[in-house]
Formats: C-alpha cells, sequence, structure tokens
C-alpha cells in the first residue's frame, strides 16, 4: 500500500527553486533512500514532507489523505515523525525529558510505557544515561536519542536526514544496524543520507536527487551496481 506520495512537487526558496516537479511514493514497510550531493534538495524535500516548508507546486498524500497544506503538528500526530539533519535535541534536558517531548502530541498515553521499551531496547545506552543532560552526551548519543524521540510519537513513517553526519565508524556501523530494526519492527523509513554504500545497501528502492531533481531510480541493489552511481557517489570509478 502506498503510504506517502509526491505529486509534481516544487518548492521555492524566494525565487530559487530548491525542488522541481517532484514525483515519488513510499510504500509501507519500505525504507526508501534519498541520495545526492549537497545542495541536490534532500532536507528540503524532507522538510517538505514534515511541513515545515509549503510546495508552491504539486501535492503530497499520507495514508490516502491529502496533506499538502497540513500543519507540521498535525502531521506528527497523523504519524509522520523526523529526526532531523543535525539532531536537534534539546541540549538543557535530560534524556527522558527529550524522550517524553516527542510523545507530547500523543493521546494514547496508556502506550507510551511500551514505546519507552522499544527505545531503550533498540538504543541501551540510553537506557543507562536517562538522568543524563542532552547537552553533555556525544555525537553518536545524541543521534540515537534523536531517533528515539522520533519513535516515541508512534510514527507510520519515520524520516531520518543524515542520521551518520558527524559521526566515528563504530556509530555509524550501530545506527544504520538499528535503522534496519526499527524498519523490520513495522516502521516505514524515508532516509536521507550522503553516506550513499550504506544508504542504498538498506534501501529497498532509492532515488538519486540532482540540483532538485530526480535523475536515477530503482532498488537499492540495482543504484550500487549502477557505473553512473558508482562513479559519482560511491567513490567508485
Amino acid at each position: 500500500m502506498t503510504l506517502l506520495e509526491l505529486k509534481n512537487v516544487s518548492v521555492h526558496y524566494g525565487r530559487i527553486e530548491a525542488i522541481h516537479d517532484m514525483s515519488f511514493s513510499v510504500e509501507e514497510g519500505e525504507i526508501v533512500s534519498l541520495i545526492g550531493a549537497n545542495g541536490a534538495g534532500k532536507t528540503t524535500t524532507m522538510k517538505t514532507i514534515s511541513g515545515l516548508l509549503n510546495p508552491s507546486r504539486g501535492s503530497l498524500t499520507f495514508d490516502g489523505q491529502e496533506i499538502t497544506k497540513m500543519k507540521a503538528h498535525i502531521r506528527v500526530v497523523k504519524g509522520i515523525s523526523q529526526a532531523p539533519e543535525g539532531r536537534g535535541i534539546f541540549p538543557g534536558m535530560t534524556v527522558m525529558e527529550n524522550l517524553d517531548m516527542g510523545a507530547f502530541g500523543r493521546k494514547d498515553r496508556s502506550g507510551m510505557g511500551a514505546d519507552f521499551e522499544r527505545v531503550f531496547t533498540l538504543f541501551p545506552r540510553l537506557a543507562e544515561r536517562k538522568t543524563q543532560i542532552g547537552g553533555t552526551m556525544s555525537g553518536g548519543e545524541q543521534q540515537m536519542l534523536a531517533i528515539g524521540r522520533a519513535l516515541m510519537s508512534a510514527p507510520r513513517l519515520l524520516l531520518l536526514d543524515e542520521p551518520s553526519m558527524g559521526l566515528a565508524p563504530q556509530f555509524i556501523k550501530q545506527i544504520f544496524t538499528i535503522i534496519t530494526e526499527i524498519n523490520q519492527q513495522g516502521t516505514t523509513i524515508l532516509l536521507v543520507e550522503q553516506n550513499a554504500n550504506q544508504a542504498l545497501a538498506r534501501a529497498h528502492r532509492a532515488f538519486v536527487l540532482e540540483t532538485g531533481t530526480i535523475t536515477h531510480s530503482g532498488t537499492g541493489k540495482e543504484l550500487l551496481a549502477n557505473p553512473a552511481i558508482k562513479e559519482a557517489y560511491l567513490g567508485v570509478g
């Protein structure tokens, strides 16, 4: 079933067109990856889906309902949650307080205990640091907290924007293993990531963005094997 669909979406910053006539879909249960160079429009796409930016043209549909003009906080309630680029945790709050903020819009407060348990099972380090102030944690730990906070809204679609940015190699491998586990537990994932090898290896399907336009699409394996993609994004000539 199609969970998210973008149709002919364009987004402008003033006179500058950051996304041009973009169309793609995300099926329920998938990991879909967006890859591309800096400035290709990846983060703009994510912000448009989460409701932080409004498209100048086109439409967005989530679970069969048009959400093009829906406010960002309502999209969270509907089931779209984002762990943003740069993590965006509340640095002066504890781990538990950050996770509580992720569940702010929930009406089923009785189900929160199970989701806390899920987050602490996925990220045992967070369980060990429940009372630690978020801003004193390492980059990898803050990324875990950002993803955990997003999961506390019980999303059907999890948007992950550059989850490996600035992380040490051991954390990168761990984060991508957990992303796969989250998906296997039933959460659909849209992933923006500059580590194209990891992003494509985990993806059911993927799209390549260049200057706001989709130029290639296919399964993760197909794009990993594409000579043009190898040369441009995988460091293989």
